[in-house]
């Protein structure tokens, strides 16, 4: 076995999915947890991202409306 292990989940027609057990307990996610999406040349990561305090990029809060919200909702 090459030491990587898989696991699968759907994806709902809104977008949503539940994010494996084996997951969630890798990353050691809780209720209120935020996840951050690394887009690499490789594929994307998903890793448990800083709590907002220590997150450099939650400063730029000009895409951060609701009506940005809509706009960008189907991404």
């Amino acid at each position: 076995m090459s030491g990587t292990a898989k696991a699968y989940s759907k994806v709902s027609v809104k977008s949503q999915t539940v994010i494996p057990a084996e997951v969630r307990e890798r990353l050691d996610l809780r209720p209120g947890d935020r996840l951050r999406y690394l887009l690499t040349p490789r594929g994307v990561l998903i890793e448990k991202a800083p709590p907002e305090s220590e997150d450099p990029l939650v400063a730029f809060t000009e895409w951060a409306g609701p009506i940005d919200d809509e706009d960008y909702a189907d991404l």
